[in-house]
């Protein structure tokens, strides 16, 4: 997914707080999709919505770095080597202007809170805006993104093999799809294969999985690895999202109260016996310890990563050298597998939407339908850039390809391993409070595993920032 710097993705991970903004509040309980009927995509097509012809010059597109930049010069611009447009799709006449805004501080969000209600009536408006899961229904549930299907003008058909989580993130609480995206972020564990080797016998992906399919073979391995001098996990928040996206209500009730689902609690219950007994190294996501673990002196025997953090960040943190090529020799490059773990879950993702008064929606929608349903130009990102993309059929035909196969992780071919972990993704619980009270959560229990608090003021620390950030919102009485 993401040829950018690590230093990008960890300002994009550590700083994006979900602030109070100008877009209206959204509200306590609102779903992420029904999942008998998640979106505004009917199997039988409407009539076909009336599209105002585009008057704009300007393709104005707002992001956060470079990433869709790089899909949408390569893959709608077509541009050669040097950067020229070769067969491009972008009408005679209209350029491209990019507006980046780095996230640290939460500069991105603010700037989308100052500039998307002015687009009214601006003779320059926004067309394009990005955003990532963790905060997308705070701008699907607004009146800035536009209606994929009855306003820019997407079919049911165009969008029929993308995976339905990444259609559920985007859709507001009336049930209308408001985003579309390229990328599908499922999650894997990400294992050391000459440490299976000697704690398991066998460096084989079906093995391994069979050795840690639930949670309570995990715990058994992770005593194994102890006892061998390996640690299982690095740092405190490996396995959060695994048990996060597979909770069993949202955040928020609808008397705005603050629920803390069991599986957070089971989260906070495993990561202290695994601080208190060893088993992992105490690190934090993005810090210089949680990286170095990760390469050649690393001892840990797995990380929970999703599909760009496989093929960018592991593989980078892998290698002895950085300044020499990627291959087997350099540091542990080739010395890892994966497999699908205890549950299925994803990580991360961004999203296109169209912004309401844009004056080139045909435009947009060609963007949209090129980059994110067209099955050959996502097969085609998949095999250019080993991302894993939002289209079934493209990526069933590299996970059936028996010569496709990833040299960092010696052979495996992952997309089918993605494969089986995508279609257990189930995102029906997320909530427009995700990122400020993940973040919260996680901060408040890292004195907890530390020891320098107890669990009832992690608790009590939790709670009291929680309320600072949403003030809308509750501790249960």
């Amino acid at each position: 997914m993401k040829k950018i710097l690590a230093t990008v993705l960890l300002l994009a991970m550590l700083v994006t707080l979900l602030a109070a903004c100008t877009t209206p509040a959204p509200t306590a309980n609102t779903p992420a999709g029904n999942q008998d009927n998640p979106t505004n995509t009917p199997d039988e097509p409407g009539p076909a919505p009336v599209i105002p012809e585009d008057t704009g010059k300007v393709l104005r597109i707002y992001a956060w770095n470079t990433e869709f930049q790089d899909r949408f010069n390569a893959y709608f611009l077509k541009n050669d080597e040097d950067g020229n447009p070769t067969s491009g799709l972008l009408p005679e006449g209209v350029t491209v202007e990019w507006v980046i805004t780095p996230n640290e501080g939460n500069a991105y969000q603010d700037k989308l809170d100052t500039d998307l209600p002015k687009n009214a009536g601006n003779s320059n408006p926004i067309d394009i805006f990005l955003i990532e899961a963790d905060y997308a229904l705070k701008y699907i549930d607004s009146p800035y993104a536009l209606d994929v299907v009855n306003e820019v003008g997407l079919t049911a058909a165009d969008m029929k093999d993308q995976y339905q989580y990444t259609k559920d993130i985007v859709t507001d609480s009336s049930g209308v799809m408001r985003g579309t995206t390229w990328q599908a972020c499922p999650g894997l564990y990400a294992y050391r294969r000459s440490i299976a080797i000697d704690l398991l016998g066998s460096d084989d992906p079906a093995v391994v999985q069979a050795a840690i399919s639930d949670w309570d073979k995990f715990d058994s391995v992770a005593e194994q690895a102890a006892a061998k001098g390996y640690k299982m996990l690095s740092g405190f928040d490996d396995s959060y999202r695994t048990f996060a996206n597979n909770k069993s209500a949202p955040w928020v009730n609808a008397d705005n109260e603050i629920i803390i689902d069991p599986n957070l609690m089971r989260w906070v219950e495993q990561t202290k016996t695994y601080t208190d007994k060893g088993y992992n190294n105490k690190t934090a996501l993005w810090a210089s310890e949680w990286t170095r673990d990760q390469g050649p002196e690393g001892d840990v025997f797995g990380f929970f990563y999703s599909t760009w953090g496989i093929n960018w960040t592991l593989m980078g943190n892998s290698l002895a050298n950085p300044d020499d090529p990627a291959e087997v020799g350099n540091g542990i490059y080739g010395d890892w597998a994966v497999c699908e773990g205890p549950m299925s879950y994803y990580w991360g993702g961004t999203w296109i939407c169209a912004a309401a008064d844009s004056d080139n929606i045909n435009l947009v929608r060609q963007v949209m339908k090129t980059l994110t349903c067209d099955p050959d130009t996502m097969k085609q990102i998949t095999l250019d850039t080993l991302d894993y993309t939002n289209n079934k059929t493209g990526m069933d035909a590299i996970a059936n390809d028996a010569d496709y196969g990833s040299d960092f992780l010696s052979g495996q071919n992952h997309i089918a391993m993605f494969n089986l972990s995508a279609a257990g993704i189930d995102m029906s619980m997320a909530s427009p409070y995700d990122q400020g009270l993940t973040e919260g959560f996680q901060r408040a229990f890292s004195d907890y595993f530390n020891g320098t608090i107890d669990m009832d003021t992690a608790l009590d620390n939790f709670f009291a920032d929680a309320v600072v950030i949403y003030p809308e919102l509750v501790r249960p009485g």
